[in-house]
């Protein structure tokens, strides 16, 4: 439940509290951390009621979001640097031991209500909430969402207790996500570790792929690597997590996945939906699902009934289970760093450069986390190319020949989400086994020291109208073998496109980075130029001759 309360700008906001006799009766919250920090020192707003950055003001004017209450350490930014350097030099200074203080500049919530132990009626009509019924309704449908929650939904769904995010009109919840409740970890299972015989990225990627994807499977978890009996239970332990999300069943755009990094505590039961995911997403698009980059909850990442994950593809985590939260507030502080550049387009998006995939990966780097790398080969680059004038000459796009160029030769490990995925987990076990190396950085110090479990998480994709999707692929040429060959035969959703405002940019923003394409394009311009030279001379002197 929410109180009102005022804002530093004098405007109505709201706080997260408890009242004695709600009418319409929230269910008390069980949830007593959003993210690692404690849900008391947030408000819960609007952004044009609040007074975060302009340029996140933009996108987040009419959204439901928390931010730190008043006198509450907020994560900065450094000014006139590109966001991984301001990443690099904090990550390097004695302000990045105190990241357990700061919080996020803003969590998108994109509801100003909750309620937790909801039973839906098996028609969806109505929700049971603390012994007592209610109308129910779904939050509206985009107009470029191409499927929608139906009578498999409402099965699903009316099943189990789920929590709801919504708002309350009246006696009726409009809900905006549904969460199964029993999705959560189970601290008294079974160690099931991955066979040692096998390179631990090959079995996780076989774990990815097992069943389809998943997306038909039940939900499950699987304790892959625990550290000396006693470390159980989690509740209120600070975690770290690694997520993957398959491809669509119905975008031939989608194959690749997509991925994200959380930070959080494990709820008392085992619960996982307030883990907050730090989710990247091009801001320069309105995209089909309705999706705004920011810190979200994990419960409204995954099932949010318009954004949501799980209502497009199945999903698998790797959660890491920490004594202390020094490594994934560390994490978080340098991910909240990145948000404050990207919405002020200091870091632009680029699908084949700077991706969901690429942003995260980056920014761990930069924070002393040596990520390691999958190169393109040598054959892989010479492809790469000889395809640019092919490319040219049948697509006759040169942003489509940038594009064929760069994914034929970006490292993998920062641009296929199923790669970044594998990498970091087998990483994170490698620091759970091995430890730590002499030249470690701080965040691998942390993270080899503190880990005390890796726990495996399948979500499946939850039932509507969509077509079921799979797990997402790992290389071009992987990507080629599963579209339609024929390229009007594929599957794409056609988005508009949203401009950032010119007045909104900062004038310490230095200019975006040259694409790694220029080169291979301005050499066969050359070629073009050069070989067009020599046939006019020889065609000028076979004439005159």
């Amino acid at each position: 439940m929410i109180a009102r309360r005022r804002s530093r700008a004098g405007t109505s906001v709201m706080t997260f509290a408890t009242p004695a006799a709600p009418a319409p009766p929230d269910a008390p919250a069980a949830a007593t951390h959003l993210g690692l920090h404690p849900e008391g020192d947030f408000v819960v707003t609007t952004g044009d009621a609040s007074p975060i950055a302009p340029s996140a003001a933009f996108y987040f004017a009419n959204e439901w979001i928390a931010v730190p209450r008043d006198g509450v350490p907020v994560s900065g930014f450094a000014r006139g640097v590109r966001a991984f350097d301001d990443v690099r030099a904090w990550a390097a200074s004695r302000a990045s031991a105190q990241a357990r203080d700061a919080h996020p500049p803003l969590v998108w919530l994109a509801s100003p209500s909750r309620l937790r132990r909801a039973r839906l009626a098996p028609d969806a009509s109505r929700i049971a909430v603390d012994g007592r019924d209610h109308r129910f309704a779904l939050a509206p449908r985009l107009a470029l969402n191409r499927s929608w929650f139906d009578a498999t939904s409402a099965a699903f769904l009316a099943a189990r207790d789920v929590a709801l995010r919504g708002r309350w009109n009246g006696d009726t919840f409009v809900a905006r996500t549904l969460w199964p409740e029993d999705f959560r970890l189970d601290d008294a299972a079974r160690l099931a570790p991955l066979p040692a015989d096998r390179p631990a990225a090959r079995s996780l990627r076989d774990l990815v792929r097992a069943d389809g994807g998943g997306a038909r499977a039940p939900f499950s978890t699987r304790l892959l690597w625990k550290r000396d009996a006693g470390t159980r239970p989690w509740a209120g332990k600070a975690a770290l997590v690694v997520m993957v999300n398959g491809s669509q069943g119905d975008d031939d755009e989608a194959w690749g996945g997509h991925f994200a990094l959380g930070t959080g505590r494990v709820g008392a039961d085992g619960g996982i939906a307030d883990l907050v995911v730090d989710n990247f997403y091009s801001l320069d698009i309105e995209s089909e699902k309705g999706i705004l980059a920011a810190p979200v909850p994990l419960d409204n990442y995954l099932a949010d009934l318009n954004s949501g994950q799980a209502w497009y593809r199945p999903s698998a985590l790797l959660v890491g289970i920490l004594a202390d939260d020094g490594a994934a507030a560390r994490v978080q502080g340098a991910l909240d760093r990145v948000y404050a550049q990207f919405w002020r387009h200091q870091l632009p998006y680029r699908h084949s450069t700077m991706n969901c995939t690429g942003i995260s990966v980056d920014t761990l780097r930069a924070m002393g986390w040596n990520v390691p790398a999958n190169d393109a080969g040598a054959a892989e680059v010479l492809l790469a190319w000889l395809a640019v004038p092919w490319t040219l000459a049948r697509t006759r796009s040169v942003e489509a020949t940038r594009t064929a160029y760069e994914y034929l030769t970006q490292d993998r490990t920062r641009l296929f989400p199923a790669v970044a995925f594998e990498t970091l987990g087998a990483d994170l076990l490698r620091l759970a086994t091995g430890g730590a190396s002499g030249d470690a950085s701080e965040v691998e110090r942390l993270l080899a020291r503190d880990l005390e479990a890796l726990v495996w998480v399948r979500v499946p994709q939850f039932p509507s109208s969509r077509a079921f999707g799979s797990w997402p692929i790992a290389s071009p040429a992987e990507y080629e073998r599963v579209v339609p060959k024929d390229p009007e035969a594929r599957v794409v959703v056609p988005v508009p496109p949203r401009a950032f405002p010119p007045e909104l940019r900062d004038p310490d923003l230095l200019p975006v980075p040259r694409p790694p394409s220029d080169l291979p394009l301005a050499v066969w311009g050359v070629v073009a130029t050069a070989t067009l030279v020599a046939l006019v001379a020889w065609a000028m002197r076979t004439w005159v001759g």
